[in-house]
Order: structure tokens, then C-alpha cells, then sequence
């Protein structure tokens, strides 16, 4: 196993910067999920690492091994990297049993007879697939064709695993149980790998670090917990989960590290903790979660918290929860509640700590 370093790499196609300025230190061991968008550059940076792209500028080293140094005219062919990468589609040969395509690497390696078989058993028996061994791809599920194609990958030993949204062909019962599964098979290997998603719960259920990209850049680089619970920005967190966002203007300057009082569009004030200095008049939008969020309690005691009056737009049952569409001085917001409130309007309590204050109009998407 070995690290892997990235230091501002840039990849453009004509004039479009597709990749800038990224930099990145995956420690030996380290599963580092690249999540965002469509085109925000993840598997971009993900090809440049494996050398199916050449990137524009930058570093990348594995190890002791620089696979591209822009500045010294470093670049390393694909095959001479020993990179391990599992792409979106499973690329199975049909006209060969699952035995045949897992020892198709080894041979081109030309490993020895008794050595192949002895890594082809203890691949298939890592990913749990040795039954199977005679079996063509169409005789597979697609989980157990996801496997093969890991175990392909894992069978000529690779210094750094790369996998790109390998999960997204499945349907989501089965990308839940191939989540669980990955999520065993990397503790048993603590093999470097960088995987590429745009799905949320992967990357928060799989990853020791989060790489949440936006147009090309690291937008922020964290633990899932700091990711979902200290987004560095509106993007971060309306990307990942679920994010209400409430403009609103100062009341009263406020130190940092105090309570703003923030006033609505309709004159409602709330109460809001912040780590920011905040000044009086200036524009801030205020970010909760629907579980931060709850109906007031109708006796009036609820404390800690700010009480505002909302209206209700609709109401979606989601399968032991309702989803209740609010509408709060012009602004939609999600709540989650157990049972669906009675009537139009709703008492919204909304914590005075838990919510994020960022400055300015978020700029997030419908």
C-alpha cells in the first residue's frame, strides 16, 4: 500500500477548466470519497490519477512513484501506474466464466500457474464469490457481476484501489446491501482507495475523509461528520442532505461566538447562535435540518428555541414519516414530523443553537 499526493492538478478540454488547482493527501490506508455534482470534476481527477487523462498541470505520486510531474514532463502510461480501477460498468468478458475473467490480469502478467490459483481462490473468497467461479456474467446479478469486476481489479495486488460510482447501476435494495458489503470489504482491506459518487449516503457511510467538489475546485475536505454538520459553505451544505435555508437580516450587531436576533421578510424575528460577527443591517441566510426542526408544542413551553408562524403547501407520506412543505416569510422549507398537522398554518420551533449562519443570499439550487 502507499499514499497518494496531488498537488494543483489542472486538466482543461478547449476552454473549459474541468479540473483546478486540486490538491490532495490520501494517507496509506485512507478511503477518500470525490463527491458533487455532474461536472464538477471527481472523476476528472479521478482519470488523471489513473493516467486514462493527462492532466495540464500538477503532481501526482504514489509512494516513491511520481506518475505525472507537468513541471518536469513526468507521465506515466496507465499500465505502468498500478492503479486498480472499477469503473460504472462492470466490463466482463461474456465468453468467460467468472474464474477466466478474474485470472485475465495475472496472465497478461504472466504470474505462474500455482501462484495464479492460489490468488484467484483468495480473491473470489474475499468478495465472497469462490461458489460462483464457473459461472458466465449473464448467470450473475448484477451485485455479483460488481464483485467479479472488484475481485479482477483486487487479484494483481494494486498499489491504490479507484472506483468510479461503482454502485450506480444498481437498483437501490441492492446498492444498500453492495454498500454494506464495501463498506466491510475496506475495513478488512485498509487499501488507499479513492472512490468517485454523487450519491450522499455513500459517501458519508463509506468514507474516513469527504472531498466535496464544485465546478472543478475542492469546495471542502472533511470527516462525513464535520461534512453534514459544519458545511463550509450554502453549496456544502445543500449538496449534502437535506438543507432549509432562511434569509434574513440582522437585528443587532452580534459578537462572535454570540445570539443574533435576525429578522424575516415578514417581520418575524429569530434567535439564532453564531461563531461570526455579525453586523447590524447586513444580509445573512440562516441553514437547518428538517430533524433540527419540529412542531411547537401547543402548551408554550417550548424553551431554547424561537417559535415562528408558517403555512402549509403540502404534505407527502414517505413511509414512517411525513414530509410537511412550509412556506415561512416566502421561503419553502421541508419538516419531517411522524403524523400530518391538522389545518393550514403551523407554530415552527427552530433551535437558537444547531442552525449555521452564513453570510449573504445562499446561492443554492431550487
Amino acid at each position: 500500500m502507499a499514499d497518494l499526493v496531488i498537488e494543483g492538478l489542472t486538466k482543461r478540454f478547449g476552454g473549459v477548466t474541468a479540473v483546478d488547482d486540486v490538491s490532495l493527501h490520501v494517507a496509506d490506508g485512507e478511503f477518500v470519497t470525490l463527491l458533487g455534482p455532474s461536472g464538477c470534476g471527481k472523476s476528472t481527477t479521478l482519470a488523471a490519477v489513473a493516467g486514462l487523462d493527462r492532466a495540464d498541470g500538477g503532481r501526482i505520486q504514489v509512494g516513491n512513484t511520481v506518475y505525472f510531474d507537468a513541471q518536469r514532463g513526468i507521465y506515466l502510461p496507465p499500465e505502468a501506474r498500478g492503479c486498480g480501477l472499477v469503473f460504472q460498468s462492470y466490463a466482463l468478458w461474456p465468453h468467460m466464466t467468472v474464474q477466466d475473467n478474474v485470472a485475465f490480469p495475472l496472465t497478461l502478467r504472466k504470474v505462474a500457474g500455482p501462484e495464479r490459483r492460489r490468488r484467484i481462490e483468495e480473491v473470489l473468497a474475499l468478495v465472497e464469490m469462490e461458489r460462483f467461479a464457473k459461472r458466465y456474467p449473464h448467470e450473475l446479478s448484477g451485485g455479483q457481476q460488481q464483485r467479479v469486476a472488484l475481485a479482477r481489479t483486487l487479484v494483481y495486488q494494486p498499489a491504490i484501489l479507484l472506483l468510479d460510482e461503482p454502485l450506480s447501476n444498481l437498483d437501490a435494495k441492492l446498492r444498500d446491501r453492495a454498500r454494506a458489503w464495501l463498506g466491510e470489504l475496506r475495513t478488512r482491506l485498509r487499501l488507499t482507495t479513492i472512490y468517485v459518487t454523487h450519491d450522499q449516503i455513500e459517501a458519508l457511510s463509506l468514507s474516513d475523509r469527504v472531498v466535496v467538489m464544485n465546478g472543478g475546485r475542492i469546495a471542502q475536505i472533511g470527516a462525513p461528520q464535520e461534512i453534514y454538520e459544519q458545511p463550509a459553505d450554502p453549496f456544502v451544505a445543500d449538496f449534502i442532505g437535506t438543507t432549509n435555508f432562511l434569509p434574513a437580516r440582522v437585528a443587532d450587531a452580534t459578537p462572535a461566538g454570540g445570539r443574533a436576533l435576525l429578522e424575516l421578510a415578514d417581520g418575524q424575528r429569530l434567535e439564532a447562535t453564531t461563531e461570526r460577527a455579525a453586523a447590524a443591517g447586513s444580509r445573512v441566510t440562516v441553514a437547518y435540518r428538517p430533524e433540527q426542526m419540529r412542531i411547537a408544542r401547543e402548551n408554550g413551553e417550548d424553551t431554547q428555541g424561537t417559535v415562528l408562524r408558517t403555512q402549509i403547501t403540502s404534505r407527502a407520506y414517505v413511509g414512517g414519516n411525513w414530509q410537511i412543505g412550509l412556506d415561512l416569510a416566502g421561503t419553502p422549507l421541508r419538516l419531517e414530523a411522524r403524523q400530518p398537522p391538522p389545518g393550514d398554518t403551523l407554530r415552527l420551533w427552530l433551535p437558537h443553537a444547531g442552525g449555521i449562519l452564513f453570510r449573504g443570499e445562499a446561492d443554492v439550487a431550487a
